[in-house]
């Protein structure tokens, strides 16, 4: 009997040291974890211009700061911001940034890979594949990955269904966004990434388009059919510093990146990083709050949020996070406006300077009307009075015939004008014409017979570039 336990002892012990030295040795290159003996890269993306879109660029080198902190190299950080914000002369604070009202300055240090005309959705996709050899001028950084490294992509600015904003035209389609996924995926070159996107309708960039199995997570602002937030605006709980007359951040950016800076994000999951950045973007379940969605490879949300925005040092001294109380907030495509409704009732400099805001105000509004009232017109002289057509159930894509889509934007840019961040939003009864068997020269007629006395002045497509 003795023997007998001896030798299924002796067993035993023989098959634990066989199991352990069968078991992936946590030294082995070959051991699948994420970021395991890789690099941590990202892309940040502010897709705007212009000072009255402060907010997306402070929101960028808020991000940059986290990251930096994190321990993520400066040459393995990608940052595309049109750069005419920190030295503008409307900043009361020239050479600085701030993207909340007790914050720090953000830019120092932010590196200036690609900026003015050099922000494109060309210039992103190659970033994002490692192409250089397809980029147009700025630093020439891309995402030279290996199999074994992690990406984080954040981009801010505006959207609409189906697009998102660049400074420089055309704008980011998801179609197009979703291809290039695809082949970075299919070209083995990282092991996880992370996408946070904020604009409004950001979900119908991935809703029914983005596989499950790219090893890509994605959080978006908003889902695929409502507005994101601009927060930190004047006039509004909390407000900016009185001099600060734009607004300084975005709920759904500020909610995660004011959590980044005061949670152990090697600890906090991005599950948990979602959900109180969904609770507070919610803002109290207000009209005035969006919701905060999720897409792509899920089981990815279970890693702690270190192994894409590395880890704060324990000494990190953030700024105070804002409390969970309902923010004030303005529509993203509002939010020029506002902020430029408050410098023209503030202004104290030269009275022609404030003639030229309040004549530049006049032209934004009559170009927003006009874009308005010609979408209802033609939307009913392609679809007639039936609620806008045909429109996609939730989970399906916006359209499937995405250069017909496209091409509807660009006849109607041809005689109506630019889109603008604000238009973005029409882009809907576009796709519902295509998903309706409307053909281009039926839009080109409508278009035609709609805009044919309107004056497109700065707003020209050949000036401003088609966003399609």
């Amino acid at each position: 009997m003795a023997a007998f336990k001896f030798l299924f002892l002796l067993l035993t012990l023989l098959a634990v040291q066989l199991s352990k030295a069968t078991r992936p040795s946590s030294f082995s290159p070959n051991f699948n974890l994420p970021g395991f003996n890789g690099t941590k890269w990202a892309v940040l993306v502010a897709g705007s211009n212009g000072y009255y879109n402060y907010r997306h660029q402070a929101d960028v080198c808020h991000a940059y700061q986290i990251l930096k902190r994190g321990g993520l190299k400066d040459e393995n950080i990608i940052v595309f911001m049109y750069d005419d914000i920190a030295n503008n002369e409307l900043n009361p604070r020239p050479g600085v940034i701030i993207n909340s009202p007790n914050g720090s300055d953000v830019y120092a240090g932010v590196p200036k890979d690609y900026t003015g005309e050099y922000v494109t959705a060309a210039n992103f996709y190659a970033v994002l594949l490692g192409n250089a050899s397809a980029l147009s001028g700025g630093s020439g950084k891309v995402v030279a990955s290996s199999p074994f490294d992690t990406i984080f992509v954040y981009y801010t600015d505006h959207g609409g269904p189906g697009i998102l904003g660049m400074p420089n035209m055309p704008f980011i389609y998801a179609n197009d966004f979703i291809e290039v996924l695809k082949r970075k995926h299919a070209m083995g070159t990282y092991s996880e990434m992370v996408i946070y996107v904020e604009a409004c309708e950001s979900g119908s960039i991935f809703e029914g388009l983005i596989p499950e199995d790219l090893n890509i997570y994605v959080t978006t602002a908003s889902n695929a059919t409502e507005s994101s937030w601009g927060t930190y605006c004047p006039g509004m709980t909390p407000p900016p510093p009185k001099e600060y007359k734009t607004c300084l951040g975005d709920l759904y950016s500020i909610s995660w990146m004011e959590d980044s800076d005061v949670e152990d994000l090697s600890t906090e999951t991005l599950e948990e990083q979602y959900l109180n950045v969904k609770l507070r973007t919610l803002n109290n379940n207000t009209s005035e709050g969006s919701h905060v969605m999720q897409y792509g490879t899920q089981r990815i949300s279970n890693e702690t949020v270190s192994v894409y925005q590395g880890s704060c040092p324990t000494n990190h001294t953030a700024n105070p996070l804002s409390s969970f109380d309902s923010m004030g907030v303005v529509d993203q495509r509002e939010a020029d406006l506002h902020s430029m409704w408050h410098m023209y009732k503030e202004w104290t400099g030269e009275p022609q300077q404030k003639e030229e805001l309040l004549n530049e105000i006049k032209e934004i509004t009559i170009h927003r009307t006009l874009l308005d009232s010609s979408m209802i017109t033609i939307n009913a002289q392609l679809l007639g009075d039936t609620q806008h057509g045909s429109q996609r159930g939730s989970g399906l894509p916006l359209v499937n015939d995405w250069n017909c889509l496209k091409s509807m934007v660009r006849t109607f840019e041809t005689h109506c004008g630019s889109l603008t961040q604000y238009g973005m939003k029409h882009t809907r009864t576009f796709a519902n014409a295509c998903n309706n068997g409307v053909s281009e020269e039926a839009m080109y007629e409508a278009a035609k017979a709609t805009c044919s006395s309107y004056n497109m002045g700065k707003w020209d497509p050949a000036i401003v570039g088609y966003s399609a």
